[in-house]
């Protein structure tokens, strides 16, 4: 077993960045089962102690999972190889990625008037031209602005805090579906993910509070367009997540509000509702550049601090140069009418798709955003069914934890009169999966 698998060492160390090794260059793929500790241990001439070891550190980084008697495999999104979604073959419609129409998306002209002299960044990070722009920005939604800084994207910015305020094994709630590099990295800092049920309105109440009841230390969710269900808080449902929230008052709550420009529907935010300790997050990428990889959020007082002070002792401060980008494209006249098109041509787009599955009887969510989440029997039939027609989407197993079978389309660039054709292709692969699969 050991040589199958390549797993050499004679210390706990040296077995531990065996199997590291292993994984980053591929010779252990995702989901691969590893020995048991003892055979390991006499394969390799160490006591089972030293094997068990090795595997803890493993597990404590995010490389391997136990899954009790179905013992240590290499994790679905190993720390050390980034889970990433399949190669578009050529020749297909790609709706799997997610990303906006790049016809929707100003051009990006960085300012003139910063220049690369010395400057004290550290001292002042934020440009305080953008730091009043987002305070405007998100304070017109309702979210409390007192406190906002500013990181490099959403994922930086999550990442940050929640290293900075679980340790590895809490157990962090997440949407299911939900985003699936959240759930990568939450793997990568030894997180435990408890999975929250949603449903067209997002998370269901009843869910994060059994959630809460499992422990958790912090919860991440979309407010709206929510990745991938679509799913949008109500002012009903926000109230009663509150309601729920407010007897847990260290609970880190995390609004991943993504989409927000774009999303097609109001804010109707947790961060309202007087929670103790929250952050909303703002990211630009679905409407001003996927390349701009900034991000602003809102937040209290204590996440500020914890936030920031971490952000000093490592990058100090997002480019100033950046910045100036996102500020100009912020208060840009023409541009804010093209990010309004956008958001209109986006609904648009979504809401004809649906449209034409209903009218086919295929059901499909997607109440804001860029996505529909359509629940199918045989995700792997259905991708490979419309492959087959010339569409490429995303199969839902890189979203789930443990909700039912799926596959993702992204509808940014789909036109409506395509739409008409993706739906009709849909119905027949689905009559074709049940036919050979005894639906």
């Amino acid at each position: 077993m050991a040589t199958q698998y390549g797993i050499r060492g004679t210390t706990a160390k040296g077995i531990a960045a065996s199997v590291e090794r292993a994984v980053a260059e591929g010779a252990l793929a995702p989901e691969a089962l590893l020995p048991p500790v003892r055979r390991l241990a006499d394969d390799l001439g160490v006591s089972p102690g030293t094997v068990a070891t090795a595997y803890k550190e493993l597990r404590r980084r995010g490389i391997v999972l136990t899954r009790g008697r179905g013992g240590t495999v290499v994790a679905p999104a190993p720390a050390v190889a980034s889970r990433r979604p399949p190669k578009v073959p050529e020749g297909l419609r790609d709706l799997s990625g997610g990303h906006p129409d790049p016809a929707l998306l100003p051009a990006l002209v960085p300012p003139s008037h910063l220049s690369p002299g010395t400057r004290a960044h550290r001292t002042t990070p934020r440009l305080p031209r953008l730091e009043e722009v987002v305070r405007d920005w998100i304070g017109a939604d309702g979210v409390p602005v007192d406190h906002v800084t500013f990181a490099h994207g959403a994922l930086d910015l999550i990442g940050r805090l929640l290293s900075v305020e679980l340790r590895p094994g809490d157990a962090v709630a997440m949407e299911d579906p939900g985003y699936h590099h959240l759930l990568d990295l939450f793997t990568a800092l030894g997180l435990r993910v408890v999975p929250v049920a949603v449903d067209d309105e997002g998370v269901r109440p009843e869910a994060l509070q059994a959630a809460l009841r499992a422990g958790v230390r912090a919860l991440v969710c979309s407010p709206r367009a929510q990745n991938p269900h679509g799913g949008c808080f109500s002012a009903a449902r926000r109230d009663a997540l509150v309601e729920v929230l407010r007897d847990e008052p260290d609970v880190l709550v995390v609004e991943n509000d993504h989409a927000s420009a774009v999303s097609g529907v109001p804010l109707h935010s947790l961060s309202a509702g007087g929670l103790t300790r929250w952050v909303h997050v703002r990211t630009v990428s679905k409407f001003l550049g996927t390349d701009l990889r900034w991000a602003a959020a809102a937040c209290d007082a204590t996440t500020l601090a914890r936030h920031d002070g971490r952000l000093l002792l490592t990058s100090g401060w997002v480019s100033h140069l950046l910045q100036g980008i996102v500020c100009g494209l912020l208060t840009d006249d023409g541009t804010r009418a093209l990010v309004a098109r956008a958001e209109e041509t986006y609904a648009l787009r979504r809401e004809a798709l649906r449209g034409e599955l209903g009218e086919r009887g295929i059901a499909a969510h997607g109440a804001s955003g860029m996505n529909l989440w359509v629940p199918v029997r045989d995700e792997a039939a259905v991708v490979n069914g419309l492959r087959s027609y010339g569409w490429w989407v995303a199969a839902g197993a890189r979203f789930r934890t443990s909700a039912p079978p799926g596959v993702r389309i992204s509808v940014a660039a789909l036109e409506p009169t395509e739409a008409v054709r993706l739906a009709s292709d849909f119905a027949s692969v689905l009559g074709e999966s049940e036919a050979t699969y005894g639906g």
